[in-house]
Formats: C-alpha cells, structure tokens, sequence
C-alpha cells in the first residue's frame, strides 16, 4: 500500500521518528535536524514515488543524514564507529514514543518556559507564531527563546526527563491550538494526556484530561456549517457529547475529593459548570465567579482575570464586570472583545460597536475576526435606523 505525501502525515510520523534516533544514540538537537532533513527529501521525493513505509522511508533517510553530519564534525575513528551502527533500511516496530519526547524535552537544564517553547515547537508541531500567541509575546522574541533553548541542549543527551507539571503545560498549550491544523491536536493531546493518567496518580493530570474532555465535549458545536464561530451562549447544547462530559465529571470530582487544588482542576471545575446548566441562562455564574477567584490566586494570570471579568459580568451585572476589567491593562488579547461584550449589555451600543471593531482589527484567526466584524456590524446597524 502506497502512501501520497500530506502534511499530516508527515506531521503525525515526526515524533516517533525523533525519538527512534533519540533512543539509537543522537542528542535531540541532532536528531531533529536529521528528521527536518527527511522531511525536505519527502516533499521531493514522495510525490513521484511514495514509498510503501513512510516511517521506515523516514527513519532510514532521517538516520543517515545524521551519521552524514557526525562524520563531518568527528574524528575519523568516530566517524567509523557511527558507520557501524546504521541501521539497515526496512521498516520500523511500531513503537509510540510522543509522550517520552513529551517528558525528554522537558529537560532539567532548560527552564519551565523554554522547555515548553521548545516541545511544543519539535515535538507538538506548533509554528513559532502559534506559539507566540499562546504565551502572549511577539514572533520574533518567541523565535529567540526556542533557538536558545536549541543551543542549550544541544550536545545533551536526553536521560534526565523533566516533571510534570512542563509536561502537562505542553499538552494543555498543544490542545488550544489543536482545532486549527492539519493533524488533529486535540485528540492527540487527550490520547496522550489518557497514557499519562494511567502512569501516574497525579491530580493535576486527572484535572487536565477532565479539563480537555469537558472542553472536546463542545467541539461539534463551536462552528456553524459555514465555518463561523459560535459563542458558548449561543451553541446548540444537544449537541454536546454527554458521554464526554459524564466521564469529564467522573474524573474531576475524584480528584478534587484528594483535596489537592491545581490550576487545571480549578478550570475543569468552571467547564463542568458550563457544561452541567441546561441552558444559557441557567449558568451558574456566582460558583463560576468563584472558580475564577480559586484559579486566580494559584496562577494570578491576566488572561484568568480578564475571563473572570466576564463572569463578573454575568453574575452581578456589567457595570461590575467593566469595573473589574478596569484594573486590567488594554493591552491584553481580547480585552477590547469583552470590554464590547459587557459595554452592549449595559446599553452603551456606540462603544460596544467601536470596541468591536478594534477587537476583529487585533483578532488572531481570520474566524474569530469575521465574527467580532459582524458584532460590529450588527451594533452599527442598529445605531444607523
């Protein structure tokens, strides 16, 4: 059976193939470097004649233009040495090692956020940008820090896996973006995220795949048939797996009862809140408000205090949300989309349609800027009669 060159396919065979030559000897710097190089010959080559292994087409290929460059920056003995341990061409076991790369590159001589950047960048295969915009910084900056990360741990064998909570942060990072590119991330981080559960009796990990199941319950139901986003408020809740959420529960209920509170708990906790009222309106907000309190004191993270903002909002009333949004910094992602949201819903249509406008200018996904552009379009219309 033959093989047509894809992107995702290629994306989905990276980390097993990282981690077979990570496993035969290469450090990861090296390895990823000889894995980049197969996949340039990939895209040259498999058109005109897909191979009938691709994992093996890539090992084979990945490991020789990494003997290629150890015999170029080795001594002639060394050089000889490598040569002998070539592995032959053929096909390869089919060994799953993303969730040890996962734990590889969380390595002890980077720091928490490097170590993030950097897994999430070889082994999540997330662009520099994604990346960027999940920790909020520019491209550029973001584009240092990886290459830094690269140099510090280049030479460095990987036997010294980091810990868990870099792991966990890469997995739950790898999942917001999971729903935009060609290789299903988001199922992917739930599969691995599972593996990790059942290795480790850990809270924080029953949070996170609690989290991920409650959230992957909406998926369906987050876009219209045409592709434009649908708000939380607005889904189509019979749409919602029901079995994902019962099971979602079922796990985050267990781990709150080790009375060992984590971020990821605490957010699992506001999603099953979302997901437990049978409408909109039903929402629970003062408990979510709540949550939002819990989380902010474990993480004191904007983005936390800028989603709390809106909570505010719902439980006690929008001019209570903006004054909570007042002591945040304008600067934030989507803080010009909730300063319009609550801003229409305390009747003040002129700067909710303004808002609007820049938050669609600042939007960092041409959906969720078609959508701010209608909120924008529809406030104006209603100015203009």
């Amino acid at each position: 059976m033959t093989h047509p060159l894809n992107e995702a396919l290629l994306r989905s065979l990276t980390p097993n193939v990282l981690g077979i030559l990570v496993r035969r000897g290469a450090t990861f710097a090296a390895a990823e470097d000889a894995v980049q190089d197969a996949l340039v010959e990939a895209v040259r080559v498999w058109p005109a004649d897909p191979p009938r292994d691709p994992k093996g087409w890539l090992v084979t290929v990945a490991w020789n233009r990494f003997l290629d460059a150890t015999r170029a920056d080795t001594a002639r003995r060394r050089r000889e040495d490598r040569l002998d341990e070539e592995p032959a061409p053929g096909p390869s076991a089919t060994v799953d090692d993303t969730l040890q790369l996962y734990f590889l590159c969380a390595h002890p001589s980077l720091t928490p956020s490097s170590a993030v950047a950097l897994t999430l960048r070889a082994v999540g295969g997330l662009t520099t940008r994604q990346i960027a915009q999940a920790y909020l910084v520019p491209e550029a900056t973001m584009a240092q820090r990886i290459s830094r990360a690269k140099r510090a741990v280049s030479g460095v064998r990987f036997d010294q896996p980091g810990d868990v909570a870099t792991v966990l942060r890469v997995l739950y990072l790898v999942f917001n973006e999971g729903y935009s590119g060609d290789v299903d991330l988001a199922a992917e981080s739930i599969r691995l995220t599972r593996q990790l559960a059942t290795a480790i009796d850990h809270p924080e990990v029953a949070g996170l795949l609690a989290l991920m199941l409650l959230h992957h319950a909406r998926r369906a139901s987050r876009t219209a048939p045409d592709g434009s986003l649908v708000p939380l408020a607005e889904q189509d809740r019979g749409r919602w797996d029901t079995a994902l959420i019962a099971e979602g529960v079922a796990i985050l209920q267990a781990a709150l009862a080790r009375d060992r509170l984590g971020e990821f708990q605490a957010q699992a906790a506001i999603a099953a809140l979302h997901a437990d009222a049978p409408t909109a309106e039903e929402t629970d907000w003062v408990q979510i408000v709540e949550w939002y309190d819990e989380l902010a004191g474990l993480t004191d993270s904007p983005v936390v205090r800028l989603n709390r903002a809106v909570a505010v909002g719902e439980a006690d009333g929008p001019r209570a949300g903006l004054a909570a949004l007042a002591a945040l910094t304008d600067s934030l992602p989507r803080h010009a989309a909730v300063a319009a949201y609550l801003h229409e819903r305390d009747g003040d249509l002129a700067t909710a349609a303004r808002l609007y406008a820049e938050a669609a200018h600042k939007a960092p996904d041409l959906a969720e800027r078609d959508y701010l552009t209608r909120q924008a379009a529809r406030l104006n219309a209603r100015l203009s009669r």
